[in-house]
């Protein structure tokens, strides 16, 4: 093995996108991921809804924002994601 492949790689992070519900609290945004999905029974395509904490430091983000969220190390008890992007206003 040479120099580069010994060195510890993180894989890749699920990514998500979603719309930002709450920028209330320090560093933490709350955002919601929707997700179209067929009825296990029925087959019906429904729509299922998701919250995501994440760590915006600068917090940039506010309420409405559609955002890029990365899977990332824990956080806090419900933290484990952060903001990667911030995609429209």
């Amino acid at each position: 093995m040479s120099d580069s492949e010994s060195t510890t790689s993180h894989g890749v992070q699920k990514t998500r996108v979603g719309i930002v519900t709450s920028d209330k609290m320090e560093k933490t945004i709350v955002v919601e991921v929707r997700r179209r999905v067929p009825h296990p029974k029925f087959g019906k395509i429904v729509k299922r809804t998701t919250k995501f904490f994440a760590h915006d430091d600068v917090g940039e983000a506010k309420i409405g924002d559609r955002v890029l969220i990365e899977e990332t190390r824990p956080m806090s008890k419900n933290k484990c994601w952060r903001l990667k992007e911030i995609l429209s206003h």
